[in-house]
């Protein structure tokens, strides 16, 4: 791919799952930027955080997005100090255990295995798994818009 993946995406945030929530710019503005504009900006963002993928589908790049805003709507509603969305976190959970990624340690470093039949539902796993952790742990008081 010959797009660097640093001038399409903000890839600062040390939260994967808000990582991830960042291939929408503006929100707050009167028109978002979607940074996820095909499988293949999918497949880019995926493997620039080590979730490689051989390939996306249209079908993968609608779960994601789904997922994505899912997570977004839920981190909002506990930044605003309101119950998130009883919807939303069925989705994150049903992502979440449908992935199969198996993390390891190689050549010192965490690497993510996903398995060959599912990668992009594995990938997704990660990050709503990443979500849950942030979402429902000790310092998701911290959390703000």
């Amino acid at each position: 791919m010959t797009e660097d993946v640093r001038r399409v995406f903000r890839m600062d945030n040390e939260v994967l799952a808000f990582r991830f929530t960042a291939t929408v710019s503006g929100r707050a503005g009167v028109k978002p930027r979607e940074r996820l504009t095909g499988p293949a900006r999918l497949k880019m963002w995926l493997q620039a955080t080590g979730l490689d993928v051989a390939d996306v589908s249209p079908t993968d790049l609608e779960d994601a997005v789904e997922l994505r805003e899912a997570i977004y709507r839920i981190g909002s509603a506990i930044a605003a100090g309101e119950q998130p969305d009883s919807k939303d976190v069925g989705t994150l959970n049903t992502v979440a255990a449908a992935g199969h990624a198996k993390a390891a340690l190689e050549h010192e470093r965490a690497e993510w295995h996903l398995t060959d039949t599912t990668p992009v539902g594995d990938a997704l796993g990660v990050l709503a798994t990443d979500a849950i952790h942030i979402l429902g742990g000790p310092d998701r008081s911290r959390i703000k818009s």
